[in-house]
């Protein structure tokens, strides 16, 4: 298997077990229907720790365009593999939302809330709020790579990894993940953001592809100041990437909030209109 395929497949799973715990939780007349979130974000963790046994001896599982950018922002991945892990990473987590459509495929016409359906596929805030939403997913994904660099130094009993990597998921979720449903990976959203766009789901309303760019930069931006951060301070490699990652953060972070203020002014004079 190449890691081309390794990252598909990993990915795939990952949405499988994730997105299936989502559908599984959300949609009416499902047996596990308002499970609840101690049960998603447990699921979404050891939907992880299954990918990463999976593919981890094929493609290192990166399954997350964040971690595959923040490790080759740290030298420790090849910047000519980059495009061609999260084209796979985007196909597997496409592929993998497909799958969880088709194995739910009556309880779509039993469930009559066009968000709750879009929930399945991606995320969304718990209260819309433009830079606060990006900060979540930044913050989120700090520490996500944060983690699983912190991880990697660790020498743990072989095959021990993935269930750290798992468990490090679960406290993101039931910690930091209650205001955008942590992404914290751009393909794990914009994946079945595109599925839930292009397949025949009975009842489905907007893909709201308004936010979707905030479970994409969000984590992109954090990966990289995770990975900076990291060479920074636990290795004490300061290089010139971690004041441009800086930077970044920063520049866009400050265009959010008057984006976000903006955004607001204009709701606030439609309703007023009206």
């Amino acid at each position: 298997m190449s890691p081309f395929v390794g990252e598909m497949i990993g990915t795939m799973i990952l949405i499988i077990f994730g997105a299936g715990i989502g559908a599984g939780s959300s949609l009416k007349k499902s047996y596990s229907n308002n499970a609840g979130w101690i049960v998603i974000t447990l699921a979404w963790g050891l939907a992880v720790t299954m990918a990463v046994f999976a593919v981890g001896s094929v493609s290192g599982a990166h399954l997350n365009p964040a971690v595959t950018i923040a490790l080759a922002i740290n030298g420790s991945f090849p910047w000519s593999k980059v495009a061609g892990y999260i084209v796979a990473q985007l196909i597997g987590a496409i592929l993998g939302s497909t799958f969880v459509w088709l194995h739910y495929l009556p309880h779509w016409k039993a469930t009559n809330d066009p968000a709750t359906k879009l929930g399945v596929f991606s995320t969304g805030p718990a209260i819309p709020h433009t830079f606060s939403n990006l900060l979540s997913e930044i913050l989120g994904t700090f520490i996500l790579v944060l983690g699983i660099l912190f991880i990697g130094a660790n020498k743990f009993t072989q095959g021990l990894n993935p269930l750290a990597v798992g468990l490090l998921i679960v406290v993101i979720g039931m910690s930091l993940g209650g205001t955008t449903g942590y992404a914290i990976n751009p393909a794990r959203d914009l994946g079945p953001r595109i599925a839930h766009f292009i397949l025949p789901i009975h009842g489905k309303g907007s893909s709201n592809w308004g936010y979707a760019w905030i479970p994409v930069v969000g984590p992109l931006l954090g990966g990289a100041l995770g990975a900076v951060f990291y060479k920074s301070v636990f290795l004490g490699k300061v290089t010139g990437s971690l004041w441009v990652v800086l930077v970044a953060n920063i520049v866009i972070l400050l265009l959010a909030s008057v984006f976000g203020k903006k955004q607001a002014e204009a709701v606030d004079h439609s309703k007023a209109v009206a």
